[in-house]
């Protein structure tokens, strides 16, 4: 079917301007944004339909954008060409499509569906033309390996292949998953073959209208910022569509292709007569030899645990690693197909506006894999010591624990709670402190991003280990590990910077405690949004991971394989994991009670298109002009008064927010001090490449057996009185709770 170019454009041209106008009359956008909008839009959307190479590649892209131009859908067209998709720390993600009949459509029809399609979508154009910028880019470099995998989100697949017979046709060898995968396997897998980079398909733990595309480099971490930066702008910016290739796989040299996989085929997959490597059982033997209670000999795992893998490419990795050390009977979720591959998420909630994300880390996702157990296995709750979540990449893991009785009205009467990941780490880091016996404490270090609690700081100092804080992602947590072991760490930082009026911060540190250049080994890398690893000595070369470490990405495998471990110990010793918390961090007086709470804005995914982009700036700006007036005084936020103000920008994301005179991208948060030891404070910290943001809150006492429960429910208080307060001092909107009982 033939379109006219000219006509649609015409079309589009009149509707764009009276949408745009609309908005700019009601205030949903600014003038700024209006010229931008006006003027990419059409610019994008002439580009793409006089493409003749999109024709070739994807058929019903045009006829897609048609649809939309003559059903009059001009704000979904704005939002879909008014720019590229933001390029970030790990790659890129974002919206396939913003509603839900078009994403059936691609369940239905395959990525060629006849949906609307832009630079400002997730799809085969824009996956294609940014791997032809990575390919270049590696070519220049003489890298001639890559790892490619996906997860279970919609076509995860189909993206993966294509992009995997793009590198074959730049000569690249492709290192191919059998099946969707976690993505801490291809984080292991690209170090173990020596390969130069990895791609794994998907949104971790967006909602289902999400894919995305995530890098990593050749030791297995997020590229660094130079590297990431010279990519974007050298290679993946100026790629143009007419550099698309492809190879189709089945058509590849022998040796050119290889899947990984586990120990034999699976039934169903075409592997074009390539051999197969079982990665499965090289990542299995990996983490096995960090354990320091299961599998040893002479115990008797009595430890009983429910599994959810939320749809995702963890179902079978978390249960074949978990019985693999001994435990045994591994309960599996299967209710309401919790534990099949469906990029769908259908145990989540759909509706528009309210389209709820398959994350470990949130109470409701919890309370959706207890009450699938109860019903799946009735009357064997009460048999349960803690259940376990991952995502659908399976690399951010939740752990869910029995409360004690007189601790339940904290969690409106329930007899469980989804542990904070600050909560679970913090023991885990205690765990290893106590019994790794080949841990020397003054050779070692921790690392933490600052909007993890400090409980980890305290307990490792207490310990004689280092603390390095990172800016939050495992890229800075990954860069801070590597300067360590290089000798390169930057020391003498406070807050970031070296003195208070440095306009910018350091790219990746934040502060460092008791460091020196004996310590190489990291005990532990993680951060507050359920990521764990353990990075280990400087490593052999900068293709392999650290000696006796593991990946330099986080792992919900992994830290659900340790969680058990820790958790055995303590049910041995007569304990819960609930209980071992509050014995040997809260109720140690080196420590002290740390509450650490977290509020997403919006709960789920992000303000939506343009008018989410202004309403994010109006919300910093208002928290911006707050933390001016703090050197005033008077300032107050939840009945706390504010001591002092900080703001965290490092420039990193200056190429989606570049600066104005009346506006710099806090990139890191703007930070309220509510004490003199900075042991109580509040964080505002934007998403880098989406209209959303993150409340952090940290509330610290001293306390002892007698006030201990005392103590959780007035700080418990104080933290959401914060919380609704600083929303309502800058207009951030609330949309939903955590609140499981809604």
């Amino acid at each position: 079917m033939a379109i006219d170019v000219e006509k649609l454009i015409d079309a589009a041209t009149q509707g764009i301007k009276k949408y745009l106008d609309a908005e700019l009359a009601k205030g949903d956008i600014d003038e700024i944004q209006y010229k931008q909008a006006s003027e990419a839009t059409l610019a994008n959307l002439r580009e793409w339909l006089e493409d003749p190479k999109i024709d070739e590649i994807s058929p019903n892209t045009k006829l897609g954008i048609a649809d939309a131009i003559e059903g009059g859908r001009w704000e979904d067209i704005v939002n879909a060409f008014r720019k590229n998709l933001n390029f970030g720390t790990g790659g890129i993600r974002g919206l396939m499509a913003p509603d839900k009949a078009s994403i059936e459509a691609l369940v239905r029809d395959g990525i060629d569906a006849r949906i609307l399609k832009g630079p400002n979508t997730l799809n085969n154009i824009v996956l294609l033309k940014t791997s032809v910028g990575v390919a270049k880019f590696g070519r220049d470099r003489g890298f001639e390996k890559i790892v490619i995998g996906y997860d279970s989100r919609v076509r995860g697949h189909d993206f993966a292949e294509q992009i995997a017979e793009l590198f074959l046709a730049y000569g690249y060898t492709v290192y191919f998953f059998d099946e969707p995968c976690p993505y801490p396997e291809v984080t292991f897998a690209i170090p173990h073959l020596k390969a130069h980079m990895g791609i794994l398909i998907s949104a971790s733990h967006n909602d289902y209208r999400y894919n995305g595309y995530k890098l990593s480099c050749g030791n297995g971490s997020q590229f660094d910022p130079e590297e990431r930066e010279d990519m974007y702008r050298n290679y993946i910016l100026t790629a143009k569509t007419s550099e698309i290739k492809l190879h189709p796989m089945k058509d590849a040299p022998r040796g050119k292709v290889i899947f990984l996989g586990g120990a034999s085929p699976l039934e169903g997959v075409n592997y074009y007569g390539f051999d197969l490597y079982d990665i499965h059982k090289e990542h299995r033997e990996h983490v096995k030899e960090f354990l320091l209670f299961a599998g040893k000999e002479g115990r008797t795992n009595t430890l009983k645990i429910a599994y959810c893998a939320f749809h995702g490419a963890g179902r079978k990795a978390v249960p074949r690693l978990l019985e693999e050390v001994g435990f045994r009977g591994v309960r599996r979720i299967t209710r309401n197909q919790l534990d099949e591959l469906n990029g769908l998420f259908p145990s989540f909630r759909s509706d528009p506006g309210r389209e709820q994300q398959p994350d470990p880390g949130d109470p409701r996702a919890a309370a959706t894999a207890v009450k699938a157990f109860k019903e799946e296995y009735p009357g064997a709750w009460d048999e349960i010591d803690l259940l376990i979540g991952t995502d659908p990449d399976a690399d951010r893991c939740g752990v869910v624990v029995k409360v004690p009785e007189e601790q339940r009205f904290l969690y409106g009467g329930r007899d469980y709670t989804l542990l904070p990941a600050d909560e679970m780490w913090a023991l885990l880091v205690w765990f290893r402190l106590n019994f790794d016996k080949s841990l020397v404490p003054e050779e070692s270090f921790l690392a933490l991003s600052h909007t993890t609690s400090d409980s980890m700081v305290k307990l490792c100092l207490k310990h004689g280990v280092g603390v390095v804080k990172t800016w939050v992602g495992f890229a800075s947590l990954a860069a801070g590990v590597r300067d360590t072991w290089e000798g390169k760490l930057a020391m003498g930082l406070k807050e970031g910077r070296r003195d208070p009026s440095d306009r910018l911060c350091h790219p990746f540190i934040y502060e460092t405690y008791e460091m020196n250049e004996r310590r190489k080994h990291n005990v532990a890398a993680l951060e507050q949004s359920n990521g764990f690893s353990i990075l280990g000595s400087p490593p052999p070369d900068r293709f392999s991971l650290g000696i006796n470490g593991h990946v330099r990405d986080k792992d919900g495998t992994f830290a659900a394989l340790l969680a058990a471990d820790v958790a055995g110990w303590a049910k041995e010793k007569g304990l819960s994991i609930f209980e071992a918390i509050d014995k040997y961090i809260y109720l140690d007086p080196d420590i002290g009670l740390f509450v650490n709470h977290y509020e997403p804005d919006p709960l789920d995914g992000e303000y939506p298109g343009i008018k989410g982009d202004r309403l994010k700036k109006s919300i910093l700006k208002r928290a911006l002009d707050l933390s001016k007036q703090v050197a005033s005084g008077g300032v107050e936020i939840g009945g706390l008064k504010v001591i002092s103000s900080a703001i965290y920008r490092t420039g990193k994301y200056d190429n989606i927010y570049p600066p104005t005179p009346d506006f710099e991208f806090p990139d890191e948060g703007i930070r309220f001090y509510f004490d003199r030891e900075r042991l109580n404070y509040l964080t505002i910290r934007p998403s880098g490449t989406t209209n959303s943001l993150r409340f952090h809150i940290q509330l610290h006492i001293p306390v002892d057996e007698t006030n201990l429960i005392s103590a959780k429910e007035e700080l418990r208080r104080r933290a959401r009185q914060v919380a609704d307060h600083i929303r309502e001092l800058v207009g951030a909107p609330r949309v939903g709770s955590y609140d499981i009982t809604e």
